[in-house]
């Protein structure tokens, strides 16, 4: 009888989780657990593209109504001020979105990448940090198109599809991702105008601008449709175009062991990282570190 009671409460525990699962709203199952769920890069982009400077981008960024920043890494239950960061090399224009999190510590939040292409063309785009989104997200302007899948085998060209697949019909390997030209957003153009100066925040820990006031930040339930209002116009993708910028930035990456500790179990029930050693003919031993997503990111 004791067996019989104890198989019978497990059946409904199991039944009560399964409604409870299938109850949940697509908002919650679209909740990575990352801080990243509260920072849209598809958002901080449209911001980017109606600024007429990068200051007025950064005053965009922490204004409440535009619902892009609803990040608090500290806990302190403000949301917390992002300042914008300026590089310049060239025609390459670095601007990096970064959160003072103390007195010590800032950690960076995503870097917009911008090259000129030629005489009147500029490509750009945004890249979220790998210990906010838990891998490093690539986001552009969506011109159609789409990317070549990595680690997925393309079928031949020429190959038929479908029963009724004429005889001189050839399937397409893939429609090419066409890439914006950005030259005439005024960020763009003011950044390479004549006597432009690097914009570099001068805003940090408990210093900021006398316009600004913190606010709480809003349950993801509420917040997560503001995010999601962005995504038009936008795509993510996983070619990394804008190497120069890139090259630029990495070695001046900031991140915050209290923001990563913070959040390390998160991060970690979200990707699962292997390390695999391979010899090679020579005799050296080659290391990789991969890792694999477990949740797909909407």
């Amino acid at each position: 009888m004791r067996t019989a009671f104890i198989a019978v409460c497990c059946l409904a525990l199991m039944g009560v989780a399964a409604i409870r699962l299938a109850a949940q709203s697509p908002v919650e199952q679209d909740s990575t657990g990352l801080p990243g769920d509260h920072f849209t890069l598809q958002g901080a982009l449209e911001l980017f593209k109606k600024a007429a400077s990068p200051e007025e981008f950064e005053k965009l960024l922490n204004t409440a109504d535009n619902h892009v920043n609803n990040l608090d890494l500290n806990g302190d239950g403000d949301v917390d001020y992002v300042r914008v960061v300026g590089k310049k090399d060239g025609d390459v224009h670095v601007f990096v979105l970064q959160v003072p999190v103390s007195e010590k510590e800032s950690q960076d939040i995503a870097v917009i990448e911008l090259e000129k292409s030629g005489e009147e063309n500029a490509m750009l785009q945004i890249v979220g940090d790998e210990d906010i989104y838990g891998e490093r997200i690539i986001v552009e302007p969506d011109g159609g198109g789409e990317d070549d899948e990595e680690g997925v085998e393309p079928e031949p060209r020429g190959k038929k599809r479908g029963p009724n697949a004429s005889p001189g019909f050839l399937e397409p390997l893939f429609t090419p991702r066409v890439v914006v030209n950005v030259w005439t957003w005024p960020v763009v153009r003011f950044v390479y105008a004549p006597g432009y100066t690097v914009w570099v925040s001068p805003w940090r820990w408990r210093v900021y601008p006398a316009w600004w006031h913190p606010w709480r930040p809003l349950a993801w339930r509420v917040f997560h449709p503001f995010r999601a209002r962005y995504h038009a116009g936008f795509a993510v993708v996983r070619t990394h175009r804008v190497v120069h910028a890139h090259r630029i930035y990495t070695p001046g990456r900031v991140t915050s062991v209290s923001v990563r500790t913070r959040h390390h179990d998160s991060v970690n029930r979200y990707r699962v990282t292997r390390t695999t050693t391979v010899k090679t003919k020579g005799g050296a031993v080659k290391t990789t570190r991969t890792t694999k997503v477990t949740r797909k990111r909407r």
